[in-house]
């Protein structure tokens, strides 16, 4: 069995998936304000292909979007990590993409920040990427916001329609950082 991933920051806990978590994250993070960017609130079915393709992402990849816990008190706070692009229409198919998701009662206080830079780092010193990506709509501002407040660029030239979603989920807007922009933080 492959070592679990666990990657500490001051405050946060980023790790692997335990049968207990995903009550617990789906619960906090299935909300209409959390997923208003995100095709809405998931059924039973939707929240189960999710887990599944969480599972085979960390199997085939050695990452995937991985637990957020507060140190503190050991609160699932949402998820935050690496997967390969595969959205339908995607022009970055195959590229290391940085994900987050965080629960509406932690929003603004840091926590998707300081879990960003740590699956940054992680990406590029542990996994090796030269290139890390992170999709998001024009009309997610917290999201892209925190893309460029990490130092990435948005690539208007990479921007593409992903087929499974109609305005305002359109168009997948493309940010992007490569290894030589990160290093010096």
């Amino acid at each position: 069995m492959a070592d679990e991933f666990k990657l500490e920051t001051e405050r946060l806990v980023l790790r692997d998936w335990q049968e207990t978590d995903a009550r617990l994250f789906f619960q906090n993070t299935n909300t209409p304000a959390v997923m208003r960017w995100l095709d809405g609130v998931m059924d039973e079915a939707k929240q189960q292909a999710m887990l599944g393709r969480i599972a085979s992402c960390s199997a085939e990849n050695g990452f995937c979007f991985w637990i957020v816990e507060r140190k503190h008190d050991g609160t699932i706070l949402g998820f935050c990590g690496l997967k390969r692009a595969d959205a339908p229409g995607s022009t970055v198919p195959g590229e290391i993409e940085a994900g987050w998701r965080l629960r509406e009662d932690v929003w603004g206080q840091g926590y998707a920040k300081e879990a960003a830079i740590a699956t940054l780092d992680v990406a590029f010193e542990r996994f090796g990427a030269d290139r890390v990506v992170a999709l998001t709509v024009p009309g997610n501002t917290a999201s892209w916001g925190l893309m460029e407040r990490l130092g990435m660029t948005r690539r208007m030239d990479l921007d593409y329609v992903d087929p499974r979603f109609a305005e305002p989920l359109n168009p997948a807007i493309v940010y992007s950082i490569d290894k030589v922009a990160w290093e010096p933080r």
